[in-house]
């Protein structure tokens, strides 16, 4: 029988919580490299992410030139005057996004375009955006974060327990860290569709988070002085019985953006499409495997300082039966 049929099947029990210096480690390891992208493209480039014209203001240009080169695009923009332009093509169309223009240069970049690369100026749509509209933007972003986190700890506080609140939050910080440490790395814009994007996989990470936590309260309920299982035990049973709820949830969320990322951006060009779906892709993977190597593993580890757990795990050590594994305790029977 394959391995997927007896994961499916739930044959296989996965050691994750027992796993839990490896996960910290490698969460360090991304942690680390996600701040030293966004540390190194501040020094670099004077921000830590590379923001969209929306953010930090700017000139687009959007016409149609389906006979013309990126390379023609772009040398047409250089001599027109403009300093490393911003070259986006869409279909047939074009996106070019510049610095700040004023009104002489911005007609003098619309007249070498159409002379240049033969487009009518009529069909030549110019747009001038501020950097103060951007920061409007971001400020009301960071609200809506903040205000999402603590309605978040006041739920999952009153739903659970206030350390799987703090469990959730932090792999939810965990999550944005690292996709934003990925952005930094790539180059890839940041614009309002990206935005929207990260505050998305927000609630995709927490209902996983959520889902797992649900399992593990039900299990642990159960756990008592006489309990043949240690909080740890329990907490990973509870994750393997919904490893499979998970990771469907995860490939059925995961695909659709997939076929948008990878075929809908190319077929249709760039643009919002790429910005939101890009965001969406890399948080999908980031979040299911926090909701499985980060969140749970922490919790254990806030639960098992609990009196009433050390209690367990020593009885059980000194029998013998909290030694072995989590993968054999998931077997065992309250």
């Amino acid at each position: 029988m394959g391995l997927g049929r007896r994961l499916y099947r739930g044959e296989i029990d996965v050691d994750f919580v027992g796993r839990r210096k490896l996960w910290y480690s490698l969460s360090a390891f991304l942690l680390l490299f996600s701040i030293a992208g966004l540390v190194f493209s501040a020094a670099t480039n004077g921000s830590p992410l590379n923001l969209g014209v929306e953010f930090k203001g700017g000139s687009v240009f959007t016409f149609a030139a389906p006979q013309a080169t990126i390379e023609q695009v772009r040398e047409t923009m250089t001599d027109a005057g403009v300093h490393q332009p911003i070259v986006q093509q869409a279909g047939s169309g074009w996106r070019v996004t510049t610095e700040t223009l004023d009104e002489a240069n911005l007609t003098k970049v619309q007249e070498s375009v159409a002379t240049e690369l033969s487009v009518d100026p009529k069909q030549i749509s110019i747009t001038s955006i501020g950097a103060s509209w951007g920061g409007e933007v971001a400020n009301k972003a960071w609200i809506g974060l903040g205000v999402f986190m603590l309605a978040i700890i006041l739920y999952l506080s009153m739903a659970f327990e206030p350390k799987m609140a703090l469990a959730a939050i932090v792999a939810l910080v965990h999550d944005l860290v690292i996709t934003a440490g990925i952005y930094a790395w790539s180059g890839f814009e940041v614009t309002p569709a990206t935005l929207l994007g990260f505050l998305t996989i927000l609630g995709y990470s927490l209902y996983d988070a959520v889902v797992v936590f649900d399992m593990i309260k039900e299990v642990t309920a159960k756990l008592g002085t006489t309990s043949k299982k240690t909080y740890t035990m329990a907490a990973n049973d509870a994750l393997n019985h919904t490893l499979i709820r998970s990771l469907n949830t995860s490939l059925v969320a995961i695909l659709p953006v997939a076929a948008i990322l990878f075929i809908g951006t190319t077929v249709l060009g760039a643009g919002t499409l790429k910005d939101l779906s890009l965001a969406l892709f890399v948080g999908m993977l980031v979040g299911t495997y926090s909701s499985l190597c980060v969140a749970t593993p922490l919790l254990v580890t806030l639960k098992e300082r609990e009196p009433k757990y050390q209690a367990i795990a020593r009885r059980l050590a000194s029998t013998g039966g909290g030694k072995g594994g989590t993968k054999r305790a998931a077997v065992a029977k309250n």
